[in-house]
């Protein structure tokens, strides 16, 4: 419930007026194309923050300001008779500070303006903003011959949005509404969406929200904390209320708030709420299912209901799945039961090799291993002791290394041997084996050239892990390094020794090999060149699709289901055209969580079953190549991976060779770093690039990534063209 508070100022007076007339188009107050630059509107009228704010910048007419205690922004303008001349709207073209959130068209009554003398305005300030993150101004208006809207609320001053649409839900005959089930800790932090992919959130006034097992836990910093959730603008009076399963330490108090339109594009105008007691709540530790009818909630619209809101909790409260049930008997939403497909119980023989035994690492020495080669564990907490190192892993992005050699290490001839890793603690970790480049060079792009991550789990016993090397597939005629890598636990582990050994102990099985997809960095096809984008802000896909027509070029898109299935961003719109142009579409998780470190198979299977789901649904097709979020793999997802893609075709997972860090520096006062990057990346002799339409500066600099790529010589084609896939189009 982002929130920030629009106030009309009145004139002093007037003076001799115009004579008032009827308007016939919207008073465009500020587009903010040079307010910035000149402290002027498009009414010529003076537009400032007078320095109230913590950081405030201006690009492609968009204001972009980072507030602090006490920051505003106004715009002044002529005196301004708007009741008269029959504008009834106040227009902001807005972008809260909301995980996923785009540009929302705020429309508030000018009616809301209690005080106010509507035929004597001259500005109209926003402020007491209720994050100090960035926001972004777009547009400043006054919308012309609208109906008022009549508020129903004490404080119709402050405003509350951060919808990226007004949609009415129709509901001719009644069945029950979820509105959360609470289904992905991404969806809730990454796109701040509900199970009806519309926002919900706390602006920062928890101290913690963890989502497991289709629950929420709420951990509150103080009792001015809240968590919203909006429910567009639903027809509730075709429901008999709202329930809710809880589950809270006895002597638990906090409020129920709903909110309602009078229009649906129009501001909040009815807040009615609730206490527990007032509810009669009680709570004593149990999970239970609560409910309340709307005819508790009086003053409200209920036939355009805007959102629900938990306010003012007393201690950490657990939610089950939240939802409209219909009729007077209240009931829960019932989550259906998910069950990933069971994975092979079979073992394979283990026969012993004739190569000897190769001792990789004892872990006596923090800088080198038992080959005299660097070992290291990035940003991993690593804790050295005699002979044994403790690891733990702030996520599942970072990897313990050791080389086996300093470029290349042929292990053919260990093939019928087995990786062994002596352990304590436990095994929530990926195993892999490096393959080198071609070159067996590090300075050349891609190094590592892909790997093969096997989960420890399953290979283990008791303190031991036995993982044939014919397990790992890659070239073993070119590996470069043993890994342990994708930690999916914030718990520590012992490691004290890795080794190759010819036999493993009786009684130890091995279990078959599960398929783990192709890792892939670069292009196999000889001079062959590929741009993989990965989803941005739609204010930009116009841009960017004209670049890539006017280029002459086909690119590879990475879309995520849940933003597809959310209308109000028009990319599932976008991508049906750009894939009618011959582009191709894969597919980057439903919600973009680290996909390694969600708790469960049936978790990770959530994410690419619901993802193929809106593939499907939108372009009538399955890709087999997927993206992992921020570029993060493990033996889990990928085995996961393969089954969910099915085994007809090459489960492609795809990473990069090229990053242009539009991430680290699009939004920075050196934005040109990005081409920076982007040239030493393929001066190594990269060719498969990350990058997003998400930021002004990167879309901009498109042309000239392209314009260096056509200067290697080589061909820019789709990354299935560019993987030679038999099934891809011809180039």
């Amino acid at each position: 419930m982002v929130h920030l508070k629009a106030q009309c100022l009145l004139a002093a007076a007037c003076g001799a007026m115009a004579v008032a007339a009827a308007c016939t188009a919207d008073l465009l107050v500020d587009d903010l194309s040079n307010s910035l630059s000149t402290n002027r509107n498009n009414l010529g009228s003076w537009t400032s923050d007078d320095g109230s704010m913590a950081s405030i910048s201006a690009s492609d007419g968009i204001l972009s300001f980072t507030p602090q205690s006490g920051a505003y922004f106004y715009e002044t303008f002529p005196c301004q008779a708007l009741q008269t001349d029959s504008y009834s709207h106040a227009q902001l073209e807005i972008k809260a500070p909301v995980a996923g959130a785009a540009f929302t068209t705020l429309r508030i009554p000018l009616s809301s303006f209690t005080g106010a003398n509507l035929n004597a305005a001259v500005s109209i300030v926003i402020e007491s903003f209720s994050s100090t993150e960035q926001w972004q101004l777009d547009k400043v208006s006054f919308v012309c011959d609208q109906t008022p809207t009549t508020l129903t609320t004490s404080t119709p001053a402050q405003v509350t949005s951060t919808s990226t649409r007004s949609t009415a839900i129709s509901t001719a005959s009644c069945s029950p509404l979820l509105v959360d089930d609470w289904a992905s800790q991404s969806r809730l932090d990454f796109l701040g969406y509900n199970a009806l992919l519309l926002p919900t959130g706390d602006d920062d006034t928890m101290q913690s929200r963890v989502v497991s097992n289709n629950h929420i836990t709420l951990t509150p910093k103080s009792t001015d904390a809240y968590f919203f959730s909006q429910v567009g603008c639903v027809d509730a009076t075709t429901y008999g209320g709202v329930s809710v399963w809880i589950k809270a330490p006895a002597g638990t108090t906090f409020k129920i708030e709903l909110t309602s339109k009078t229009t649906c594009d129009g501001a909040i105008t009815a807040t009615s709420i609730q206490t527990t007691a007032q509810l009669g709540w009680t709570f004593d530790g149990t999970e239970k299912l609560y409910s309340f009818p709307f005819s508790k909630f009086s003053g409200l619209n209920l036939s355009k209901l805007r959102s629900i809101v938990l306010s003012a909790p007393s201690n950490a409260i657990t939610l089950g799945p939240l939802s409209l049930y219909c009729g007077s008997t209240p009931s829960g939403w019932v989550v259906p039961t998910a069950t990933s497909p069971a994975g092979p119980t079979s073992t394979v023989p283990a026969p012993a090799a004739t190569a000897s035994a190769l001792v990789i690492d004892i872990f006596s020495s923090s800088s080198t291993n038992s080959l005299g080669f660097w070992h290291g564990g990035e940003d991993m907490n690593l804790s050295w002791g005699s002979s044994r190192l403790t690891i733990s892993a702030p996520a599942s992005d970072y990897a313990f290394t050791s080389l086996l050699s300093n470029g290349c290490r042929d292990l053919r001839g260990y093939s019928g041997s087995y990786l062994h890793i002596a352990y304590s603690g436990h095994t929530k970790f990926s195993v892999a084996l490096q393959q080198h480049n071609s070159q067996c060079n590090s300075g050349v792009a891609p190094y590592p050239e892909t790997r093969d991550s096997l989960e420890a789990g399953r290979y283990a016993t008791g303190s031991d892990i036995y993982i044939p090397i014919s397990h790992f597939n890659i070239n073993l005629q070119r590996v470069s390094s043993v890994a342990i890598r994708s930690v999916y636990s914030t718990e520590s582990f012992v490691l004290t020794k890795v080794e190759i050994v010819p036999s493993i102990p009786s009684g130890v099985s091995i279990p078959s090999k599960l398929p783990s997809g192709t890792l892939v960095f670069s292009c196999t096809r000889p001079n062959s060149f590929a741009f993989g984008i990965d989803d941005g802000n739609p204010r930009y896909s116009a841009r960017l699709a004209q670049i890539i027509r006017d280029a002459g070029i086909k690119v590879t898109f990475f879309a995520l289901g849940a933003v597809l299935e959310d209308d109000s961003t028009g990319m599932a719109t976008l991508y049906k055209q750009l894939k009618s142009e011959g582009h191709q579409i894969a597919l980057h998780s439903y919600t973009h969580p680290r996909m390694e470190e969600l708790p469960s198979n049936a978790a990770i299977d959530w994410e690419y079953n619901e993802d193929y789901r809106v593939m499907n649904n939108i372009f009538g097709e399955k890709s087999n190549y997927f993206r992992p979020p921020y570029g993060v793999e493990g033996a889990r997802m990928r085995q996961r991976w393969a089954a969910a893609s099915g085994s007809e075709k090459p489960a492609y997972l795809i990473n990069w060779s090229v990053d242009v860090q539009d991430w680290l520096w699009a939004e920075t006062s050196t934005p040109e770093k990005q081409v920076d990057a982007f040239n030493s990346d393929v001066a190594k002799g990269g060719n498969l690039v990350v990058m997003h339409f998400s930021y002004n500066s990167t879309v901009e600099y498109f042309p000239e990534f392209i314009k260096q790529a056509k200067a290697t010589g080589k061909q820019i084609m789709r990354i299935d063209q560019c993987m030679e896939d038999p099934n891809a189009p011809p180039l």
